[in-house]
């Protein structure tokens, strides 16, 4: 008789880079976000029915409110091989705060259900529940690098600017309800909006001012609209961007531009490598972390040295 997955509702050595072959039976704990955009329990029902099936150890955890995911995490010891988030970008981040006090972090796989899913597209993760339940069981790992802000983790990207005001103004329900849609509301409301301080970027050394900054760890921004092709979540290498202006004409042009795949053609646009960024201006800038809101300016961006094994097709 096959094992059932429990059902509890509550919310110089690099462990990324050696190999860590297939278990015949991992110990898997899947943290599920009911809250995500997408979110489906058919899917997380039919992901852990056929892990189960293959012989796993599978665990399914709800979560209650936001920094149950973060809790769980920072609370393995040596309990469980595979930690699988089902959620969006900002559960992933969750889980990698979480990882920060865990000596020896599990691999870390993710189930797609959010609002933009930008990780899973980068790393082209599957969709469908058989597709997932594979990629886990085979536990094929490559390294998740990522960037903190004020020390706080990041795997998408850091800006201070247009776009942070954009999240700190968005209402949880308006996001809940709309989806991607609600972006773009609260976009083209704050077009016409306050306009904030003027920011100063010091990037590795060089001082630049700019109207909005944003440090990317991966090559898209916002769901599939390319951003950086350079940049990619499994190299350790951040990138510094920046727009120049930052007014109503400038910023539909870059929106243009970013949906037309077009954006590094704008004047108003740079980009390039960066080690470490601080961001700073007169009076404070609203920030935003992986699409959710993080508090407001000044902010030192780094990398982080010690990446995470994410569990990919």
């Amino acid at each position: 008789m096959e094992p059932e997955p429990t059902i509890r509702d509550e919310a110089g050595s690099d462990p990324a880079l050696r190999r860590r072959p297939p278990l015949a039976t991992q110990r898997i704990l899947i943290l599920a976000n009911p809250t995500a955009g997408a979110y489906r329990r058919v899917v997380l029902d039919a992901v852990s029915r056929r892990l189960s099936a293959a012989g796993h150890k599978v665990t399914v955890e709800l979560t209650r409110k936001a920094g149950d995911i973060r809790e769980t995490c920072a609370g393995l010891a040596d309990t469980v091989d595979t930690v699988v988030i089902a959620g969006g970008d900002g559960s992933v981040n969750e889980g990698l705060a979480g990882f920060q006090r865990v000596t020896t972090p599990p691999s870390l796989a993710v189930i797609p259900f959010g609002t933009a899913n930008v990780l899973a597209l980068e790393l082209g993760l599957p969709r469908r529940p058989k597709a997932l339940a594979d990629m886990i069981s085979n536990a094929r790992t490559v390294p998740l690098h990522y960037g903190r802000a004020n020390g706080h983790p990041f795997v998408l990207v850091v800006s201070a600017g247009y776009d942070a005001g954009v999240v700190h103004a968005l209402p949880p329900a308006l996001k809940r309800r709309f989806g991607k849609t609600a972006y773009a509301l609260i976009a083209i409301r704050n077009l016409f909006g306050a306009r904030t301080a003027d920011i100063t970027a010091e990037v590795d050394g060089e001082t630049i001012t700019c109207r909005l900054a944003a440090v990317t760890n991966v090559s898209r921004y916002g769901g599939p609209f390319v951003l950086c092709p350079e940049a990619s979540a499994t190299d350790p290498t951040l990138h510094f961007i920046a727009l120049k202006r930052d007014d109503p004409m400038s910023i539909v042009k870059v929106g243009l531009a970013l949906l037309s795949g077009r954006i590094s053609r704008q004047d108003n646009f740079m980009m390039r490598p960066a080690r470490e960024v601080r961001l700073s201006a007169a009076s404070p800038v609203p920030c935003q972390v992986d699409g959710d809101r993080f508090a407001t300016t000044p902010v030192t961006i780094l990398p982080d040295l010690r990446p995470i094994p994410i569990i990919v097709a």
